[in-house]
Formats: structure tokens, C-alpha cells, sequence
């Protein structure tokens, strides 16, 4: 078996603005704050994924730029290892970010950059990394060519292979069985499966869908009522957990899939690395932030020690 985790995906700069609400167009409002960081859903698993004492490995395209720099840093102060082109002629990717100052609540808008021409022959270059690792993991903000690529090569290596599908975009059906795991949240699952999952039954119901498409299991986050980790053998509901109340939940999604990908590559049983995954973004929602809210390993063990 391979060791530590592998992850495809994109870097941005968050740029991220507080407010009561978003203004409507044409208006300007006053905002409450206002914050630069590092963002993107691939990089964000991977900053998440070493914190939580897997090896990682990011495979990404950056621009030869500030956001750049950024990006880099971000990850060697992390522990994650870059395998990655840096682009002269395109920009690092840049995120618009809001977060209403009162609930938590985000809306977002992602630029990928020098990100949208990955490709598969980044994925072919990255071979060795995907082959050695204990878990592959990709989601679709980079080009859905890169990411099935990833998965076919993680898939004939004999490495799981977790598929994150987001954004909500249409992918094709093709990619469904070579996922180990897939893992959208309540919004993204609602989309591909067709029907609202308001409550455990619908996220099973809608689990089921995904095994008659082709996957090993479910894993579906379901924002405060925690994850429902569904295969043919068993669903478990696992409950959140955190140590405060949420003040921004951006980057949750992120912090569960790091969470549940270095547990997972440490060898635990999918439920209890769901359980991982949930005291992950348990903890990371009290923080503000992507990147800098992600836990260490220790604060998720005191936090599920505790309960």
C-alpha cells in the first residue's frame, strides 16, 4: 500500500469580504472586514490533509506571481510538497469571497487561472506521486480531462481514490466508477442525484443512487447535521462536533475532506475516518479563514477525545 495522500487541484487567493449581506447590482455597501489568504479547493484539502499528519502532495499550475508566491508558501509551511508547472504568461487563480458578518454564511466566486489549463498530461507528469500515495483525491475546479485521468491512473495503481465533485458541475458518467469514495455536500449530491436531501433518509436515498452509478460509497456532509458515510454494507449518520459556534464556514467542506483523507491513509475504518473529517471542519469553522483555520492532528484528537 501506498503512504499519505495525493491531491489534484487548485490554488487561489482568497479574497475575502465581511458584510451583513450581499449588495444587489448597482449598490455599494459598507463592508465589516476584509482579509487576503490562501484558498482553492485542492489546496485547501492539502493544507488540511498535512496538518492532520498525512504526507501530501499537490499537484496544481500556478502563475509566476504574487498569488504565486503565496501559493508556495502556503504549502511549505504546511508540510504539503508541490508537484506543480508554474505558468509565465497566466495569472495564479483569485477567489471573491463574502461572508455575512453575523451568521457565517459564504458565497463565492473562483477564478482558477493558470489552473484551468491543467490537463492530463500535468496528471501523466505527477504519475509517481499518484502511484505512491495511500489516497487520491480531486474535485472539479480544475478541467473534469485532469481529474479523470487522476482517478484512472490512482484506480489501476490499486490507490483509493476519493472524488470530491465540486462545484456542482455536470461531469461524465464514466468517472462514477472509479471513485472509492465520493464525496459532494448536501447541495452538490441534491444536484447530481436530482432531489433536495432534507433529511438522513434523502441523503440515503440519494447514496443509493450513487452506488447504482458505480462508486464504492457515499460520503455526504451535511453542513450542522454532520456526514452520512453510505456503502452497500452499512450508513452511518456521524454526527458534527466542534469546540464553539460557527463564525465562517468557508473552507469546511475542505477541512472534512483533508480531515477524512489523512485519516483514511493512516489505515481507520471510512466511518471513523468520517468521524475525523467532522472534528476537522468542526474546529476550522470557528476560525476565520481557508487555509489558516485548518486544525492540527492534536486538536482533532483532544476534540474527539472530549466527546
Amino acid at each position: 500500500m501506498g503512504k499519505g495522500v495525493t491531491i489534484l487541484g487548485i490554488f487561489v487567493a482568497d479574497t475575502a469580504y465581511l458584510a451583513p449581506r450581499l449588495p444587489v447590482v448597482g449598490e455599494t455597501i459598507s463592508g465589516s472586514g476584509f482579509a487576503v489568504g490562501p484558498g482553492g479547493k485542492g489546496s485547501n484539502q492539502s493544507v488540511a490533509a498535512a496538518r492532520a499528519g498525512a504526507e501530501t502532495t499537490i499537484i496544481s499550475r500556478l502563475g509566476r506571481d504574487t498569488f504565486g508566491e503565496l501559493a508556495l508558501s502556503t504549502w511549505k509551511t504546511a508540510g504539503v510538497t508541490p508537484c506543480v508547472r508554474v505558468l509565465e504568461d497566466q495569472p495564479t487563480g483569485a477567489a471573491f469571497i463574502y461572508v455575512n458578518d453575523r451568521s457565517g454564511d459564504n458565497a463565492i466566486i473562483v477564478y482558477a487561472g493558470a489552473a484551468l489549463s491543467i490537463g492530463p498530461d500535468d496528471v501523466e507528469a505527477a504519475r509517481d506521486a499518484i502511484e505512491g500515495a495511500a489516497v487520491f483525491v480531486t474535485q472539479l475546479e480544475q478541467p473534469v480531462a485532469a481529474a479523470r485521468r487522476g482517478l484512472e491512473i490512482a484506480r489501476s495503481a490499486g490507490v483509493t481514490t476519493l472524488f470530491n465533485p465540486a462545484p456542482a458541475e455536470p461531469f461524465p458518467e464514466d468517472i462514477y466508477p472509479l471513485c472509492d469514495f465520493i464525496a459532494p455536500n448536501e447541495t452538490e449530491a441534491a444536484a447530481l442525484v436530482g432531489f433536495p436531501l432534507e433529511t438522513i433518509e434523502d441523503a440515503k436515498r440519494a447514496g443509493d443512487v450513487f452506488l447504482s452509478r458505480g462508486v464504492g460509497a457515499a460520503l455526504i456532509t451535511l453542513g450542522s447535521r454532520g456526514a452520512l458515510y453510505h456503502s452497500a454494507e452499512r450508513s452511518v449518520a456521524v454526527p458534527a462536533i466542534a469546540p464553539g459556534p460557527a463564525i465562517d464556514t468557508t473552507g469546511a467542506g475542505d477541512a472534512f475532506i483533508g480531515g477524512f483523507a489523512a485519516a483514511l491513509a493512516r489505515g481507520l475504518d471510512p466511518a471513523d475516518a468520517a468521524r475525523y473529517g467532522c472534528a476537522t471542519a468542526g474546529i476550522a469553522v470557528t476560525r476565520r479563514g481557508t487555509a489558516p483555520a485548518m486544525p492540527a492532528l492534536g486538536e482533532v484528537e483532544a476534540l474527539l477525545a472530549s466527546r
